[in-house]
């Protein structure tokens, strides 16, 4: 995650801004996937102040987080196969083992050894009392 985009006024595009705040309300020791992100900000309404226009999908999403996700805790928002994000593995990891987040074991036949999330555990569904996703 770099983190280091950047605009030309120092703000945040409006979808940026609204993706950057669901990844602040996941709760420590759970994720969602870059796909729950995009269905959430479908479904929600904008908080006060941002607008409704501008959207999109997972990959979008993951733009997103990519360009400005440095200063929110990046690794809450995951690839839906629970594999960590490339590049940032064990930066991750680390993050998941602190937050008590749920891991699988690394299967024998993988190289690194890296484990892969449990995203039926860790999976969030965006619900305040912290639920699993159905």
């Amino acid at each position: 995650m770099s983190g280091t985009g950047d605009t030309a006024a120092g703000e945040l595009p409006p979808y940026a801004e609204r993706v950057l705040a669901v990844a602040e309300l996941i709760p420590a020791g759970r994720v969602m996937t870059y796909g729950d992100v995009a269905e959430w900000l479908r479904d929600e309404e904008p908080p006060e102040g941002l607008p409704v226009a501008g959207g999109g999908g997972p990959r979008q999403v993951g733009r997103v987080m990519a360009l400005y996700g440095g200063a929110v805790p990046w690794w809450r928002v995951v690839r839906a196969d629970g594999r960590l994000l490339p590049g940032s593995e064990l930066r991750a990891l680390a993050h998941y083992r602190e937050e008590g987040t749920p891991l699988r074991a690394a299967s024998q036949e993988a190289g690194d050894h890296i484990p892969k999330l449990d995203m039926r555990r860790a999976r969030w569904d965006g619900q305040r009392n912290g639920g699993a996703a159905p």
